[in-house]
């Protein structure tokens, strides 16, 4: 593969070697007609690929190629006209465009190449460049458009992450194209000018040198060089012709096909209503006009056969369509059901009634969509992990303005918005009340009060916090989601965190998994850590912890107290406050020894085995301490000791989702707790 790179690199380099050497050194009129032949194979090469392309980006160096090729065709223009002017004779190409193409005639040589010079740069030429410039300032407006519809399909589950980054990509090259092809345009425009102005030169120059040198008299000079000029013009501009025309092409190719002759053919002469008439109008011209009947006539009658033949095709290949259409649906009921596609279970849905839609549709304003990618993206950041696709579909089963979160294809949530409405809530302080639709904030089932948006700068000004339908869902999928994280941490999300951070510590990665823990194992781990939402993002801590305590024990429950004791500093900062004393409650050492006293050890792990009237005194006893803390406005925190604190936490959890147990270990030195309280049993 890299003895082929060079060959092609080295290919490449010759080409411009040569160029440069035309410049400086002059040629034999032989290997000058191989240069102008390869010069022109090149230009219909280019036009032919250009034709035949499927999408611009398939040419993605032709900005490169049409300075290549440019150089290339001004240095051979020069080198041409040094041998005009030095020898009189720039070989058989030149000679015979010059005679072939004027007919021999000085006055119709000249004709052609103005005219051949006038189409390329006032037609191709200044067409090319403006389609260009518009073109690739369309396409960096659109870019940002593109990245949001991108970020939908993929909230959405209609792509992938590998297809999206390859999108993504795709418009950077669209970009980058379309930007370069604005000023590689100008290459082209700028050769047609200097081809002019080098024929100019050929002409006066070769004449001067007739004149002055040759001893010919000025018709003759002019009749020789002029045809030698003229040639040597139509050489160099009929490859720029077909390069700028290939140009043209490209910028302007409206789809992907790549033969896009026969969908051309098909758009002028697809309709035969339109084929009957300009028949009827050539016949009629034949007739009523002076103009040549029998041309008229018979051309018309061309169009009006054509019209009938396609009409008949169509009619033939909508009574396919329709026989196709049936035995596919025919076929589609005689097979077998499919349940394959059946059996996907999304990770987080989010389904919604129609009179949520336009909350999730961007062309009517909707940023629900944008939501939900920044809700990917702050779980990201205060967690650690990467939140799985979140699918949005529309529900004609469910209420207008009802919608429904699932986690594994299971509801666990629902609620219910107003749209045009905003959600008014009052934190606590606020006196006076607010008229509007009593409800319930899904996310915390607070008390709330519908409102309008009238009502709404009146409630801001009360001290009401107000927010609008989109918030109030993306927040209750925010929490929904943080309640079930950990549940959502599959072995190859872990796999993929793990190879994450082996590429800047490959050695603790390598020490650690699979030759000390199992993957499932490290699984466990962060899984124990997000459910009680402790961030697995300083994961290199949590490796090296793992990798420190796991030749002594595998029992994950163990494992995930050492990780929570390394992670101490992140968890103070989480829970305690910096500048005052934290409010908390203690457990009783005889409620500790009781727990402990009932953890039994089995091969699989431990348990808890208490009494069950034991156990309900304990959770009694923690929900009026915990009354407490509710009554001072404090976080509910219970501090334990090292060993008892995941034991007391499973025991609790079932009761008091939003309990904090946290460990004396896992608390900074210069954290002030305050007692409050402590649970007995």
């Amino acid at each position: 593969m890299s003895a082929r790179l060079q060959k092609t690199d080295a290919i490449v380099a010759i080409y411009m070697l040569v160029a440069f050497i035309m410049f400086i050194v002059p040629l034999p009129a032989f290997m000058l007609d191989i240069f102008m032949a390869f010069n022109i194979a090149v230009g219909f090469t280019i036009l032919f690929v250009c034709m035949f392309s499927k999408e611009v980006l398939d040419l993605s160096y032709f900005p490169t190629i049409l300075l290549f090729t440019t150089i290339f065709r001004i240095a051979m223009n020069v080198s041409s006209t040094r041998l005009i002017l030095t020898t009189g004779d720039s070989g058989n190409v030149v000679k015979t465009f010059g005679a072939f193409v004027g007919g021999g005639d000085l006055i119709v040589g000249t004709i052609v190449f103005i005219i051949l010079i006038m189409v390329q740069f006032l037609v191709i030429n200044k067409g090319s460049e403006r389609v260009a410039e518009v073109t690739a300032r369309f396409t960096l407006d659109a870019m940002p458009g593109k990245q949001m519809a991108i970020d939908a399909d993929l909230n959405t589950g209609a792509i992938d992450d590998h297809e999206a980054k390859v999108r993504r990509e795709k418009i950077q090259l669209e970009s980058s194209f379309f930007g370069s092809m604005d000023g590689a345009v100008k290459y082209v425009k700028g050769d047609a000018v200097a081809g002019l102005l080098l024929t100019a030169i050929n002409l006066i120059g070769g004449v001067a040198m007739g004149v002055l040198r040759g001893g010919l008299d000025i018709g003759a000079a002019l009749d020789t060089y002029g045809i030698l000029t003229i040639g040597d013009g139509l050489v160099s501009q009929i490859p720029s012709l077909l390069i700028s025309l290939s140009t043209g092409i490209l910028v302007t190719k409206g789809g992907k096909e790549a033969d896009f002759g026969p969908a051309i053919l098909k758009q002028l002469f697809g309709v035969p209503k339109v084929l009957y008439l300009v028949g009827a109008t050539l016949a009629f011209l034949g007739i009523a006009t002076d103009l040549n009947t029998i041309l008229f006539v018979g051309m018309g009658m061309l169009f009006v056969v054509g019209g009938r033949m396609i009409a008949g095709s169509l009619e033939i290949a909508q009574i396919e369509h329709e026989v196709d259409s049936e035995e596919a649906a025919a076929e589609e009921i005689r097979q077998p059901e499919n349940v394959n596609s059946l059996l996907q279970v999304d990770p987080i849905e989010l389904e919604f009634g129609y009179g949520i839609i336009p909350l999730a549709d961007v062309n009517q304003g909707g940023d629900l969509l944008d939501r939900v990618v920044m809700i990917r993206r702050q779980i990201a950041l205060e967690l650690g992990t990467v939140v799985p696709i979140i699918r949005l579909r529309d529900n004609i089963q469910l209420n207008p303005n009802q919608y429904i979160i699932k986690i594994k294809g299971i509801q666990v949530s629902e609620g219910e918005i107003l749209f045009d409405h905003y959600m008014a809530m009052n934190p606590g302080y606020v006196e006076e009340e607010i008229t509007g639709i009593p409800t319930f904030e899904p996310s915390f089932h607070l008390p709330a009060t519908w409102i309008t948006e009238g009502q709404r700068e009146r409630a801001e000004s009360l001290g009401y916090t107000v927010v609008d339908p989109p918030s109030i869902i993306a927040t209750h999928l925010t929490e929904i989601i943080r309640q079930y994280i950990a549940e959502l941490l599959t072995r190859q999300d872990v796999q993929n965190l793990v190879n994450n951070l082996k590429e800047t510590n490959p050695s603790l990665v390598e020490e650690l998994v699979p030759k000390l823990l199992g993957l499932g194992e490290v699984q466990k781990v962060l899984q124990n850590l997000l459910k009680e939402s402790i961030s697995i993002r300083d994961l290199l801590t949590i490796m090296e912890t793992l990798a420190d305590y796991a030749p002594t024990t595998r029992d994950t429950d163990i494992l995930t107290e050492y990780v929570r004791q390394s992670l101490k500093r992140a968890i103070s900062t989480k829970f305690f406050l910096s500048h005052e004393a934290t409010s908390v409650v203690t457990l009783d050492p005889k409620v500790e020894q009781e727990i402990m006293g009932s953890v039994k050890q089995t091969e699989t792990g431990a348990f808890l085995n208490i009494d069950p009237a034991k156990a309900r005194a304990i959770i009694d006893s923690v929900g009026a301490e915990l009354k407490k803390l509710e009554n001072l406005g404090k976080a509910p925190i219970i501090i334990t000791s090292p060993i008892v604190r995941i034991y007391f936490k499973r025991l609790t959890e079932d009761y008091y989702r939003d309990l904090v147990v946290v460990s004396y270990n896992e608390v900074e030195s210069n954290v002030e707790l305050q007692s409050v309280g402590m649970v007995t049993a």
